[in-house]
């Protein structure tokens, strides 16, 4: 079930750009100089409180059946019992980086909720709902893009879910 997308010509940033667009959404992408490869990065580099940055993490479904998406609070953390539940699967655990690289073409520190071959199953975290805004990774560890919750969950076609431990 892997696509690869590791390829000279494939651009993270641009793959991310393009769903955007795609999907009417009408903010733009930011560039910085410094990494946003940690929530603590992220949030110095943006201005922004840790809550409002955004996670997103690939999960393996049924030992790589398939992939989803926990799309997090900065805060927070994940709770693979509780996806696994709700997918009614046997087994959810996190995508190791070649995984997430090999599959998604995104490298960890730069994984973005959307741009992907095919979208994963996406949940948001309840807690993103707390906020105007939240900021995503977008492609690479050094691009991001400012989004309301509700305008994640419309592009993603995710759903709002207590997830986080």
């Amino acid at each position: 079930m892997f696509i690869e997308r590791l390829t000279d010509d494939f651009d993270p940033v641009e793959a991310v750009s393009s769903f955007l667009s795609d999907s009417g959404f009408d903010g733009r992408i930011f560039h910085t100089e410094e990494t946003i490869f940690t929530v603590s990065d992220a949030s110095s580099a943006v201005g922004a409180p840790e809550e409002e940055i955004l996670k997103s993490i690939l999960l393996r479904v049924n030992r790589g059946e398939y992939f989803a998406l926990a799309l997090m609070s900065g805060v927070n953390r994940v709770d693979t019992k509780k996806i696994k539940r709700m997918l009614g699967a046997s087994h959810v655990s996190f995508a190791n980086p070649e995984e997430c690289s090999e599959w998604s073409g995104f490298k960890p520190g730069g994984v973005p909720p959307v741009g992907y071959p095919e979208q994963p199953r996406s949940f948001l975290d309840e807690d993103l709902f707390n906020y105007s805004e939240v900021w995503a990774a977008a492609g690479t560890d050094h691009a991001f893009f400012p989004i309301s919750p509700a305008e994640l969950m419309r592009i993603t076609g995710g759903e709002r879910a207590d997830i986080k431990k």
